[in-house]
């Protein structure tokens, strides 16, 4: 973050207020939150705030967490001035962002860096720790050139909402997936600020929480610009929550968006870690194939002539399943020398599972201690931050986390798009037309997945076995079996899982068009709100 900071009742000028206050006359109607609503946020403010303090009064930056979310404090606003590669429109304004957690930070990382690249400046919010964290590291470099602010989310309640939108003076809001405020949206519709959810999802349990509270999430739909779904049962949805359709376009998932894979320095380091070379290490690619960065990476960790399945952004429970599979496969005299790569989703979790693994008897090295991977490692706690690509790059085959126990599922663009094959259980709520796609074409495997349609070499009589299986999977038990044999599979014939991964790296790039697409959609409502914006600078 900006070392900087002012205080919010002291950021504003005669240019900003204008902004925010005398907007064009669009005379767009104003839906007030019901009353019950905003008494009962005033009851729970206090009861919030000491849930921050039990959960944060211990971090080194509890106090400007507190400052941020209460509205007493924020970061300078980003500069309107010229950064932007695109210098014929560098000053368009600033665009609040808000994204939960960091999932929802990595899934519109790269619309983020479309808008800044268009001149935009942006004001990233994130309501919780991890998410906050991925913010921080992932748009670094902006932050630090001051085109973009970064901070916690404000509670929803008026006041601190006013006192945010007058120091941010966001000319477009944009909320991603599914959370949503409804004093925040009323507080924009006053405003006449914009407020568009991009990437829109609505699952049927969500759906059904929000018809609880009908007069509130009409009024959230109806104050909103405009809703970006991401497919047609999530439209549908929205629709009976209380949205126009003209208010709904549909345009697919920027989860499909690649974010660019990023060989951390630190990972390459840890090749002299494990006996490579300084030659070796320098011809690691910045710009090749998938699986030629494959190969580059298993060399620097000096494990190439090694089978590696990494279980990624895993959460409690999911570790357990991933040692026991582990156990099985290193009971086959072919697989003895497989590694296994964990990496936790949150990092208050490493030091329980790296507990859990020697608990196992299982050889483990872990990241955080920068111990290298040697012949008789069988397990490699990656406990670390923003390394996510690096393993998912390094890994013969990705177990996604979040799906064997009920989260809904992470996203399996990530290691599809580095042509690796991804398995995942059965709970993928949050991310389901993405991986039926991928199991359309046989780069995603899933119990009980309807869509699926495996990847075969030479008529493969041990595919046809597991497919067979495939579709009398019933229970967890169940579908922890067919993981295994699935699993199995594919790390005992690396050339099938090759063949999976490169048609899972295929589709990401074919899918690659719903940036632009919610990109221009963004950019009209802009100029339906900010005509004058377009095509030239904010002075």
């Amino acid at each position: 973050m900006p070392s900087s900071h002012t205080s919010s009742d002291a950021s504003s000028n005669s240019t900003d207020t204008m902004l925010l206050d005398n907007k064009p006359l669009t005379d767009r109607t104003v839906y007030q939150t019901p009353f019950y609503y905003q008494f009962l946020i005033g009851v729970l403010k206090p009861l919030y705030r000491l849930q921050v303090w039990r959960r944060s009064h211990k971090r080194d930056n509890y106090q400007q967490e507190v400052a941020q979310r209460f509205g007493k404090q924020y970061p300078a606003r980003p500069e309107t001035t010229g950064h932007s590669n695109n210098s014929n429109n560098s000053n368009k304004g600033v665009i609040w962002c808000h994204a939960v957690s960091l999932g929802e930070t990595n899934t519109v990382a790269p619309l983020l860096d479309a808008l800044l690249a268009s001149g935009y400046q942006i004001w990233l919010t994130n309501t919780t720790q991890t998410g906050f964290a991925r913010g921080a590291s992932r748009f670094a470099d902006e932050i630090a050139q001051n085109r973009m602010s970064h901070s916690y989310v404000p509670v929803d309640t008026p006041a601190v909402i006013e006192t945010f939108l007058t120091h941010v003076q966001p000319i477009a809001a944009l909320f991603v997936e599914t959370e949503l405020w409804a004093n925040i949206l009323t507080k924009l519709a006053e405003h006449q600020i914009p407020s568009i959810l991009v990437n829109g999802r609505l699952s049927v349990s969500s759906f059904k929480s929000y018809q609880k509270i009908g007069a509130v999430s009409t009024s959230m739909m109806k104050n909103l610009a405009l809703i970006i779904a991401q497919d047609s049962d999530s439209a549908k949805r929205f629709r009976q929550l209380g949205a126009d359709s003209a208010q709904i376009r549909v345009a697919g998932s920027l989860k499909w968006v690649i974010n660019t894979p990023k060989i951390d320095d630190k990972a390459i380091d840890s090749s002299e870690q494990a006996g490579d070379t300084e030659e070796a290490r320098a011809q690691i690619p910045s710009k090749k194939n998938a699986l030629a960065k494959k190969n580059e990476l298993a060399k620097a960790f000096a494990i190439a002539d090694r089978p590696v399945w990494v279980a990624a952004s895993t959460h409690n429970g999911e570790e357990e399943t991933a040692l026991s599979l582990h156990q099985q496969i290193l009971s086959h005299s072919s697989l003895a020398n497989t590694l296994l790569i964990i990496v936790p989703r949150h990092p208050e979790r490493f030091d329980e599972i790296a507990s859990l693994i020697e608990k196992t008897g299982l050889v483990m090295a872990r990241r955080s201690l920068d111990e290298g991977i040697n012949a008789d490692t069988q397990v490699y706690l990656a406990d670390s931050m923003g390394e996510m690509m690096t393993w998912y790059t390094l890994a013969n085959v990705a177990l996604v986390g979040g799906s064997l126990v009920d989260i809904g599922g992470h996203n399996p663009v990530e290691p599809a798009s580095v042509a690796t094959p991804v398995i995942m259980g059965r709970y993928t709520q949050s991310c389901q037309s993405v991986v039926d796609k991928l199991a359309e074409v046989g780069a995603l495997y899933q119990p009980n997945n309807k869509f699926y349609r495996p990847i075969t070499i030479n008529g493969s009589n041990e595919c046809a076995k597991i497919i067979a299986n495939h579709q009398h999977g019933t229970d967890s038990a169940d579908d922890t079996a067919l993981v295994y044999q699935w699993l199995e599979t594919w790390l005992s014939d690396l050339p099938l899982a090759i063949h999976a991964g490169q048609a899972g790296e295929t589709i990401t790039v074919q899918q690659q068009a719903v940036l632009t697409r919610q990109f221009t959609m963004i950019e009209d409502v802009i100029e339906q709100y900010f005509p004058q914006n377009l095509g030239q600078e904010i002075l």
